[in-house]
């Protein structure tokens, strides 16, 4: 085996263990899409509501990472038997993926057209199909081999890939919502790019990933109220929001508007951060 076919199945190999270790976690599929939904240009605005749902609490600044400071952050903590299976891309690739085929897709799965299934799928398709902001580089990935295929051709032709993913450090939380403590400085992750791969709601495992400029990304320390509860989070802050939409649900939540401050959010545990090795 020469040493790229041995670096593609490390990375695979290593990734399908990073998924495994992720699906004994949680469920995030509604947060991936809360968080970046708003981004596209024909997002519906925020409802006038006050109630703000309570899986929205993953915003936060660079200036709320102090350590000692307490943040309310939501981590899915869903049994993992809900969560939909990962595809090969021989099977993904079968099957058709897009608005077009929602109808054969629903008697493919035997869902009604009324069932929240239905809505679901639909609104997933919709939000693959969404064309990208300027300078942004988007993609959905329906199995693994697809998502590697697709990060490496945004990095480049050969790029070896390094993959992070938020973990939880003995358990999972004992519940979803709570205040959580910045334990420790933030530690930067160099990277001149980053993909970020957000899991949608499917009936098999889909992600929507995404490549923006100027980010950061963040590894932070979070203990939970019990003192017990710990988290190695990641985290990525968007640097430039000036183009985003200001109907983007961060902007609610963090009470500013586009362009005044960089707005940074945690992953769920079932979502991804690809970035090029050196």
């Amino acid at each position: 085996m020469d040493s790229t076919r041995f670096s593609s199945a490390s990375v695979i190999f290593g990734t399908l263990l990073l998924l495994q270790v992720v699906y004994e976690g949680c469920s995030a599929r509604k947060m991936g899409m809360i968080q970046e939904r708003g981004l596209q240009h024909d997002s519906p605005p925020p409802t006038s509501s006050s109630y703000m749902d309570p899986q929205l609490n993953v915003f936060f600044t660079p200036n709320d990472l102090e350590i000692g400071k307490r943040l309310p952050v939501f981590f899915d903590i869903n049994d993992r038997s809900t969560y939909p299976h990962l595809l090969s891309r021989e099977e993904a690739d079968s099957i058709p993926f897009s608005s077009a085929d929602l109808p054969y897709l629903l008697d493919f799965f035997s869902f009604s057209a009324a069932s929240p299934q239905a809505t679901a799928m639909a609104e997933t398709l919709r939000h693959c199909e969404f064309r990208p902001m300027e300078g942004e580089t988007k993609f959905c990935a329906t199995s693994l081999e697809s998502m590697l295929d697709s990060t490496r051709e945004t990095f480049g032709s050969g790029s070896k890939l390094r993959v992070l993913a938020t973990k939880f450090v003995t358990k999972p939380p004992s519940v979803s919502l709570q205040n959580y403590t910045v334990a420790a400085a933030p530690r930067e992750i160099p990277a001149e790019k980053m993909v970020g791969c957000h899991a949608l709601p499917y009936p098999y495992a889909v992600f929507y990933c995404h490549s923006q400029q100027k980010n950061k990304v963040l590894r932070i320390s979070l203990v939970g109220e019990n003192g017990e509860d710990r988290v190695d989070a990641v985290g990525v802050c968007h640097m430039d929001t000036g183009k985003w939409n200001p109907n983007h649900v961060s902007f609610r939540v963090l009470g500013i508007q586009p362009g005044a401050s960089p707005v940074c959010h945690f992953f769920p545990v079932d979502n991804l951060v690809w970035l090029p090795l050196p």
